[in-house]
Order: structure tokens, then sequence, then C-alpha cells
């Protein structure tokens, strides 16, 4: 292991005209414990801040609008009490010393009717992803959904700029736009869930046209990209058991020039399959990071002594470490100690209340906030 006191994990990055003090990043927790009208807790304030010693922090993914909702208590960020609840949550993590970005979600076909008034969930296309949705009645199979009518595309567009907008009134110091995990960006992106047969499907550019419609409506809200990541999973099948692009180094390595074209800060990306397995899939993920002119953010089961490898072959500038977060407030200063890592039972993984969320204790057994 890197000795601590030379470790690059543990030294500043500029990301952009952000100032991080380490390059540990946290990555964005599905905790599922918003009210069913999106609005965050008080206490997610005490949970964010008591991780503010990260680098970033990313938030949990929040819905752009009501039709992007795919999960039960998820949070979002298009209404004024959201983002009343947000500015809470933002105030507390300066305060603390922290940084924090929004991620911007849309889950398309990975929800259920009964999220949406019984209507169906919208897709590029109508394929039935595989498993199940988390509703408030429970677990439920996920349905066919209804693929969008091409003149429907602006208007989620537009969803995407307003809650860029909501989530600037609302403190963020940036935006992360989930275009992974198999939810509606990467939907269009990937010739398996993508059957269109007008301007955003077919050739490579068209399943493109939508994600970059996107990336250009929130740049325009932040005054550019310096203040817009994107996180990507091009070998990630999970959740839906997705097919893979037939071509994801060139479909995705056209998606990233496009996105250093407009300047993005930094790529997040899922290396591996989503909480599973580092298997590459056949996914070269250096020479995609190699492709990118801004930061690359390297995420998926990593500990310390893989974060100081990569960090050390090039291959990243900075690591995000997820489920590690929830029952180590203090996640930094373990690593950095080499101290041991609590394990959070997965029954508070989803849902609850300030159990297993913001009552985690620190290695001096104190808990901040």
């Amino acid at each position: 292991m890197t000795d601590q006191t030379t470790s690059t994990l543990f030294q500043p990055f500029a990301l952009g005209d952000l100032t991080l003090k380490n390059r540990v990043v946290m990555a964005p927790l599905t905790r599922s414990r918003s009210s069913d009208a999106g609005v965050v807790p008080p206490y997610a304030a005490d949970y964010y801040a008591q991780r503010a010693t990260a680098g970033l922090i990313v938030s949990e993914a929040t819905n752009i609008s009501s039709q992007a909702r795919g999960y039960a208590l998820t949070p979002g960020i298009w209404t004024p009490a959201q983002v009343e609840a947000w500015q809470t949550v933002t105030r507390a993590v300066h305060q603390a010393g922290g940084k924090m970005v929004l991620q911007l979600w849309h889950t398309g076909r990975i929800s259920h009717p009964s999220l949406h008034d019984g209507a169906l969930p919208v897709a590029p296309s109508a394929i039935k992803p595989a498993g199940q949705a988390f509703t408030n009645s429970g677990m439920q199979d996920h349905v066919v959904p209804r693929a969008l009518e091409t003149d429907e595309i602006p208007a989620i567009v537009e969803d995407y700029r307003h809650a860029a907008q909501c989530a600037k009134d609302a403190g963020f110091d940036g935006v992360e736009i989930h275009s992974a995990n198999n939810y509606l960006l990467e939907q269009f992106i990937r010739d398996s869930t993508n059957k269109r047969t007008d301007r955003y499907g077919g050739s490579v550019e068209n399943r493109l046209r939508f994600p970059l419609e996107v990336v250009t409506a929130v740049t325009t809200v932040w005054g550019g990209g310096d203040r817009v990541g994107i996180r990507i999973s091009p070998g990630t099948t999970m959740p839906g058991e997705a097919p893979l692009d037939s071509d994801p180094m060139g479909t995705y390595g056209t998606y990233i020039d496009a996105l250093s074209a407009h300047g993005l800060v930094y790529i997040h990306d899922i290396e591996g399959v989503t909480q599973m397995s580092r298997d590459p899939n056949g996914i070269d993920y250096p020479a995609l990071r190699k492709r990118f002119k801004g930061a690359y953010i390297a995420n998926n089961n990593y500990d310390r002594a893989l974060a100081d490898k990569t960090l050390e072959e090039g291959n990243a500038d900075l690591i995000s470490f997820g489920r590690p977060f929830i029952a180590n407030p203090d996640l930094v200063d373990r690593l950095r100690n080499g101290d041991p890592l609590a394990e959070a039972p997965k029954a508070y993984w989803y849902g609850g209340d300030q159990t297993g969320y913001s009552d985690w204790p620190g290695m001096n057994g104190q808990i901040k906030g």
C-alpha cells in the first residue's frame, strides 16, 4: 500500500474551478428516504454533512420530473419544496467544508405504472426490462414501457434544463448527468434497447442525439461544462439485465469524444457490472479514459490498495466509493489510516428513517451532525 503521506488519493485536486481537498468521491447512493412528493428529510443534511470530508459528494440519484421516477421514496429536483429541502443539505455540507453536486436522473423503462398513476413508464423502445421495481406496495415486476414519440423528447430535454436550474438554485456546486445503469439516457445510447427508426435511433450519431441535447441544455444553465459531469457505464447489464451495446468501444468512444467537445469537467465511469463485478466485459476502460479531455472518476468495488494503484498508473484522477460510505461517515480518515471499515446490513440500504442512515459513529465513537 502506498504510504499515507505520499498517496495521491489524499492530495488536493483542481476539478474545473473547484478545489477538492482530496481525490475521494462519495458516489451516488439511492437510500429511499424521501417523501412521496420527492422531498428529502431534514436529517439528510446530517447524513451528507457527516461525509463532507470527501473531496466531492455526488448526491443520490434525483428525479428531474414526476415522469422520471422509477423507485418509491426517491428525491426530486423540480418543485420549490424539493429545492428548499435540498438547500438545507447544501448549506450543511458547505458549513462542514465539503463540495457537493446533484445527480440528475430519469429512469425511463426501469419503473412501474404504480409510480405514475397507472401510466406506463417511457423508453426509447417498447422493450420490457427484467426484474422488479421498488414501489410503495413493495417489489413489482417491470412492464413493457411505452416508446416515446419523437415530438415528446424536447419536453424531456427541457425537464433536464429546469432541473439543472433548480439544482443551481438549491446551492449545489454543480451537477452530474446520470447517463449510466441502463436508465433513460443509456437506453437511448445502446442499440440493444434503442430500436427506433426516427432521428433518435439507428446510427450511433442518432442514438447519441438525445443525451447530447441534454448535455447542451444542462451546460447552458451552468455557463459551460466546468460545473457539469456525467456518469457512464459501458460494461454494466444492471438493472434490467440489458445487453451491452453491439460495439461498446465504438459507441462510447464516440460519446466520450462528444462529451469532451462539450467541455464537461468529468466522466464518472462504472467499471464493470454495477455492485457485482469488476469484470470489464470487453471494455478497455483506460483507452476510454485517454479519449476524454477532462477528469476521470473511477468507480466500482474500489478499496484503498486498488485506488492507489489506479491513480499511480494514471488510469484515473479521482476514485469514488459508494457502499463503504453508508456505515463509515469518516471513510476518508479510515482509508488514510488503514482502519477497519464497518458494514451496513442491507436492511438499512433502502427505506426507513435515521436508523442506519445518519446515526453511524466514526472510529472515535462520535456521531457528527
